[in-house]
Parts: C-alpha cells; structure tokens; sequence
C-alpha cells in the first residue's frame, strides 16, 4: 500500500526580504523591473514564465506562458490564436498574469484587459525566434487532438519546402499584450503575514494600497 503524502505539513516561513510602502517605487512598471532584474540576478530559472488565466463560458482556463516583452503599455506574450487560450481571449479580453520566484518569496499578479499586438511588433518577434520553433507555428494546430507521428511528418515537410528560405509568421500566430489595471507585489513575510502592496490604475496615477495577508 502507497505511503500518503501528508500534503497538509508541507510549509515554508518566508523570512528573506520585506516590502514597505516607503521603498516601493511608484511607477508599478519600474518595481516590476527592478524585481525582474533581481529575479535575474539571483538565476532564478525561467523568470519569465507566468500563469495566464482567461475565463470561458464563465469558467476559468489557467496554463502557463512566457512573457517575451514589457514597457509602460503592457505585458507581451505571444501564441496560436486559434488555440483555447486564443479563442477564450477572443470572448473575453481581459486576464489575469501571476509570476511566482519562489527563490525570492515573491509574487506579483497583473489584471487587465488584453489586445493584439501589431502585426509588424508580431513579424519582428517571430522573426527573432529559433528557425525550429518558427517551424513550430506552422507545424501545431494547437490544443486539436494530433498523433506525434503526423507532427514530425509535417515538420519534415516544412523543412524542406522553406530550405533555407525566410520563413514568414503563420496569420492564425501572433501577440498580445495585457494592459493593467491592477499589478499586486507580494513578499513572503514571516508568520503568513505577508506583505501585499496593490497599484490600481486611476488614469495617468497609480493609487497604491497594502492589503491584508
């Protein structure tokens, strides 16, 4: 008989940093990328990868993504738009991003709504991706039911139909960006009382507030 995992014991006491109203940066954009660069920094592995949840027929869809780019105007990550996330966006633009840096006891979730990036911002990223994953793009029909076999036979067939050709982005694959309207950065604290500092967007201001662990 299996040994039960005792699921509930497993805890941590977050004791590393803390997050104080005096030493936040008032620009949301700016603390995001200060805590970027230390997530960097410290060689936290895939700082970029995030949580996206997007809503469906009024029922939640999370998987995860990697951020590719982000300034002012937004969050930038880029897929199929003929995927399940592609299509749920399609019915409600708006979603919610969480990074998680477990080695920093931090977290920051991002809320807002979403748009299509340009179709030129989309044609520069692609062309900077690896000529296997633009590959990739055209190969996957994704989220549909498919056979490994049939993936590496079009991909063979791709491959040699482009050569050494440029490969143009797939219309059906492209970006987006998520505009916020609210960004939380948390810190572990110890005890569970973690510090939790909401920017909510008020137009060209930020209002900042501390919320109960």
């Amino acid at each position: 008989m299996n040994k039960k995992t005792d699921v509930a014991s497993l805890r941590l006491n977050y004791v590393l940093n803390e997050l104080l109203e005096e030493n936040v940066l008032i620009n949301p954009f700016k603390q995001f990328e200060k805590w970027f660069h230390e997530a960097l920094e410290n060689n936290v592995a895939e700082p970029n990868a995030m949580h996206l949840a997007t809503v469906s027929g009024g029922k939640p869809h999370g998987r995860i993504v990697l951020l590719k780019g982000f300034d002012d105007t937004g969050f930038v990550f880029y897929t199929n738009y003929e995927s399940n996330k592609g299509r749920e966006l399609a019915e409600v633009p708006h979603a919610s991003i969480t990074f998680f840096w477990t080695a920093m006891e931090r977290q920051v979730r991002i809320e807002g709504r979403i748009e299509k990036t340009s179709a030129a911002e989309s044609d520069e990223y692609f062309q900077q991706r690896p000529r296997g994953s633009q590959i990739g793009a055209w190969v996957s029909r994704q989220s549909s039911i498919v056979t490994r076999e049939s993936l590496e036979e079009r991909t063979k067939e791709l491959e040699e139909w482009y050569g050494d050709d440029v490969i143009p982005r797939p219309p059906h694959w492209g970006g987006y960006r998520l505009i916020p309207e609210s960004i939380e950065f948390w810190q572990g604290r110890p005890n569970r009382l973690h510090d939790r500092l909401l920017f909510t967007n008020e137009g060209e201001d930020w209002k900042i507030e501390r919320l109960s662990p």
